[in-house]
């Protein structure tokens, strides 16, 4: 693909095939995502997108919604072996035979031209582990086995791959036609333009050559043209034949008049223009051959042989930068895979548990002398144990590896040795500052560990790492499109009709008002072929200098790197385009209470009060039942009551039948005690039929007063009709320290600011007074589902900011249109509201319900990161839209120069514009001033 046309006409093609949905292409990384419902229909796509004309390849096709089967070996691993050296596949299968059934080989090896192996097994440390594979393989044929684990190409390594492929392709072209050049300007420029008519040599090659009127000039430049229009613009000829079979194949949907109005890429216009160009000489010069020769001794000259060749050579430079770019803009996730160490240091408990490399030998044996000086602290192990430098692929979750000063763990893991240490997370989360890690903390792949030397224990192998989710996500937002996009795809589809209908019309009104005699016959500076060559001109000029590139490319190039710098920033774009411009449009922010305004990692409780009356209820009890209800919830404030209760005496009882009600609490049955128990906020408890004293109502509106979110726990005998609260709780979360400066800077821009939580009313409220949102923006006691209703009230009914900068004179806000809401937070709980928002932004730290719901992801809890989005946001869209500006601006700058000042960019008056009417000659009556197919060419390389 070269350019939006190309997309487009994929998209168009795929789209119309039955039982297949959500088309996206990426002319960028050259490759496309779809929904199909059936595999089947996997082989009617390809074959569609090569009757287009584009070679396809099937990357992978994966199920929506995992099977029962494949959710129940979610605990398995799958892994291929590429076997070297082998040459009798039943020896493998024997040796392999050993560790059946626990290891399943769901691809046999065939033969030394196929060595793949796929097994699937679930990891069984020291038993059975990739390494005890790998040594079982070997084990069959020491001497001639080698076996590594293969890893298909991803998809960015694959269009790096494509796109050197094509660079190569276009420089082969391009130093041939580049060759061809220097003698054709030579020839075709300075001796028949630039030197004197009294020179020997341009009297010589005017000079007619064998018979006819030809001079030798012509002949020496079709000689020179033929070449470079059958091998050096091929490659546009051939793919613009293919777009035309493919939009007139047999069997198409497409309605005859759609056809015919919109159609065509860059290629079409290309080969157009070039065609033009070398048929319109060669017909010109064989008239010229077939006429008698002149008296003066004088040969025509009047051909397009040498526009021809330049104008190769100028398209050809043009699609090199244009792929150089592509390559650049792509970059950002292979700097994010370039994070993933290759190697570990895992530690071992006695011998070895696969065949080492001698590599890996001789580093185990300098472990165990104690050689290497300087790194000997790092080394050292406890007796019994040894430290094996292995490839990242052969570790396995629970294996223990060692992290050393100034390295990248290989994988994300928990600490197990009982030293602190600091570790740089910049890379993932954007914070400079150094994160104090401890024993049980996670560390993830991609962090530098910048202090002592650490053990960790692997969670997460190679394709489940936090690393890898962040690519995946990345790769997931690339390729969806903002709503700006489509200003390209309008352009582009009717840009080629409407090009080859302008460039017809101008042949026509030229040739007409030739033949007419409305032009003077000074006009005529050719003498063969009349006004029909003449006019000839002007089309191939047109053909030549509009070119939809630049449009195709004005978004997606942006909407990449802003991806890229996201991701630099801790900040992974899951909703792709769309979410960059509704980020940045917005006008409202709505933020949710615990976890997200408050640091809700660790909140604790604060204070407490026993209310039973009676003393069957002890302190003991209480906390037990609290303590075992809130075991089953992942809510931070449950975390606070399990935690302070089981650190005060807490006694151990059993419950069944638990259920938790999002929003509101759980509610269980104890039959040890005989009685059900609810826990959570006022409203549940109420529910149930729990009273509330007046005491208890003044301790409860006390402590929201001050903020803290209030816990109860309520109790109902079997034997009994009453429901009796016998626990009160508050739990303070302190709030973030930067979340009054991040909602301050908001209204500054004249974003409004509001708070929709779960928690009653009076907390909600202090707290909004303490972050400084208005306490009519406040909408508390709300259930998730209710919180996606507030969003949806907000968009219908909220107010509009103003765009301009009029808004520091006019602060009131203006209601029109529909207001764009962004939706912060981090629970299950928000996940309805945030998948609601125009924009859903869920912390990192959150549960993956929200994550996976929103349009954003802070790897980062500090808020000032939705600051950084915001302000990332606005230059990313303004960025297409100078993208846009520059490519219907850029004429004058193409050719003039390239200048950085916005000012000087915007200037420059019309590349598709202004170029195109002085390509059609509007500027001839003038003074004779038009552009040559060969100067067409050149600008539009350069735009």
């Amino acid at each position: 693909m070269t350019c939006a046309a190309c997309a487009a006409s994929i998209t168009e093609v795929v789209s119309r095939l039955p039982g297949v949905s959500q088309v996206s292409v990426n002319v960028l990384s050259d490759s496309a995502t779809l929904v199909v419902e059936n595999k089947d229909l996997i082989t009617s796509v390809t074959e569609a997108i090569d009757d287009c004309g584009f070679g396809v390849e099937l990357l992978a096709a994966e199920p929506i919604f995992p099977s029962a089967s494949e959710n129940a070996v979610a605990r398995s691993r799958t892994v291929t072996l590429q076997i070297h050296g082998i040459h009798c596949p039943g020896k493998v299968m024997k040796a392999l035979s050993g560790l059946q059934p626990r290891l399943v080989v769901t691809k046999p090896v065939i033969d030394h031209t196929d060595p793949i192996l796929e097994v699937c097994y679930e990891p069984v440390s020291p038993e059975l582990t990739l390494r005890t594979i790998i040594s079982t393989i070997v084990s069959a044929d020491p001497n001639v086995f080698t076996v590594s684990v293969f890893k298909p190409p991803t998809l960015e390594k694959r269009a790096r791959t494509m796109l050197k492929h094509e660079q190569q392709m276009i420089i082969r072209r391009l130093i041939f036609t580049a060759a061809i050049a220097v003698p054709t300007l030579i020839i075709g420029v300075v001796y028949m333009s630039l030197v004197s008519l009294h020179n020997p040599t341009r009297r010589y090659l005017m000079e007619p050559m064998w018979k006819g009127n030809a001079s030798r000039a012509q002949w020496i430049l079709f000689f020179l043209a033929t070449p470079v229009m059958v091998y050096g613009a091929w490659l546009f000829h051939r793919r613009s034949i293919k777009e035309i079979r493919a939009l007139w194949r047999k069997g198409s949907t497409t309605p005859v008049l759609r056809r015919l109005t919109r159609f065509g890429s860059m290629n079409l216009l290309i080969s157009s223009g070039v065609s033009v160009a070398y048929f319109s000489s060669v017909a010109v010069f064989a008239l010229s051959a077939s006429q008698p020769a002149a008296p003066n001794g004088v040969g025509d000259t009047t051909t397009f042989f040498d526009s021809v060749v330049f104008l190769t050579t100028f398209l050809l430079f043009g699609q090199y930068l244009q792929t150089y770019s592509k390559a650049r803009t792509a970059d950002a996730l292979t700097a994010l895979g370039s994070l993933r160490p290759a190697e570990a240091l895992l530690l071992l408990s006695g011998a070895p548990s696969f065949v080492q490399t001698p590599k890996s030998s001789d580093f185990s044996t300098d472990v165990e002398k104690g050689s290497g000086s300087s790194d000997n602290g790092n080394l050292s192990v406890a007796p019994g144990q040894k430290l094996e430098k292995v490839s990242v692929d052969l570790l396995e979750v629970g294996d223990v590896v060692r992290v050393l000063n100034g390295s990248s763990p290989p994988c994300d893991g928990t600490i197990v040795s009982n030293n602190e240490a600091l570790f740089d997370e910049s890379s993932l989360t954007g914070e400079a500052k150094l994160v104090k890690k401890r024993n049980g903390d996670q560390v993830f792949v991609g962090t530098i560990n910048k202090s002592k030397v650490v053990d960790i224990r692997v969670d997460a192998v190679g394709g489940t790492t936090m690393l890898d989710h962040i690519i995946d996500v990345v790769r997931e937002g690339q390729a969806r499109r903002a709503p700006i996009e489509r200003v390209a795809d309008a352009v582009t589809g009717i840009f080629v009709p409407v090009v080859t209908l302008l460039a017809i019309t101008t042949w026509v009104i030229w040739l007409s008002l030739g033949y007419s005699g409305a032009l003077p016959r000074s006009y005529l500076d050719i003498n063969v072929g009349g006004w029909v060559v003449w006019s000839l001109q002007f089309a191939a000029a047109v053909f030549v200098v509009a070119c939809p590139c630049g449009i195709g490319l004005a978004a997606p190039t942006a909407l990449l790197v802003g991806s890229g710098v996201a991701a630099r920033h801790g900040i992974l774009v899951r909703g792709g385009g769309e979410a960059f411009q509704d980020m940045a449009e917005i006008d409202t922010v709505v933020f949710d209470k615990t976890g997200t305004l408050t640091e809700g990692g660790q909140p604790r409780v604060s204070d407490y009060e026993i209310t039973a009356s009676s003393s069957k209820w002890t302190q003991g009890v209480v906390f037990g039942v609290a303590a075992e209800m809130e075991t089953a919830s992942s809510h931070p404030l449950a975390y606070a009551i399990r935690c302070h209760a089981e650190t005060h005496g807490a006694v151990n009882v059993h419950a069944t039948d638990l259920e938790e009600t999002a929003g509101l609490g759980m509610k269980a049955h104890f039959e040890g005690l005989g009685c059900t128990a609810v826990v959570g906020s006022e409203t549940w408890v109420t529910q149930h039929g729990a009273a509330i004293g007046a005491s208890t109502s003044s301790t409860l509106r006390k402590w929201k007063e001050e903020g803290k979110s209030v816990v109860l726990l309520a109790v109902k005998d079997i034997a009994g009709d009453t429901v009796e609260v016998v626990a009160i709780f508050a739990i303070a979360d302190p709030l973030r320290p930067e979340a009054r400066q991040v909602i301050r800077k908001l209204q500054k821009h004249g974003v409004g600011t509001w708070i929709v939580s779960g928690d009653n009313e009076t907390t909600a409220k202090a707290v909004a007074g303490m972050v400084g949102v208005p306490l009519s923006n406040v909408i508390a006691g709300v259930l998730p589902h209710e919180k996606a209703q507030k969003i949806e009230w907000l968009q219908r009914n909220g107010d509009r900011r103003l765009r301009s900068g009029w808004r520091k004179w006019f602060r009131r806000p203006v209601k029109s249109g529909r207001c764009v809401v962004a939706m912060v937070g981090d629970g299950i709980n928000d996940a309805p509201a945030l998948a609601t928002a125009d924009v859903g932004i869920a912390i990192g730290s959150g549960s993956e319900v929200a994550i996976s719901s929103a349009s954003f992801i802070l790897l980062s809890s500090n808020l000032r990161s939705l600051l950084t989005l915001a302000d990332l946001s606005r230059k990313v869209l303004n960025r297409v839209k100078l993208n846009f500006v520059r490519v219907f601006y850029s004429g004058v700058s193409g050719v003039a120069g390239h200048n950085n000042n916005n000012y000087l960019q915007v200037w420059a008056m019309g590349y598709n514009l202004v170029a195109v009417p002085i390509a059609a000659g509007v500027l001839y009556p003038a003074g004779h001033i038009r552009l040559s197919p060969a100067w067409a060419s050149l600008a539009m390389a350069l735009s």
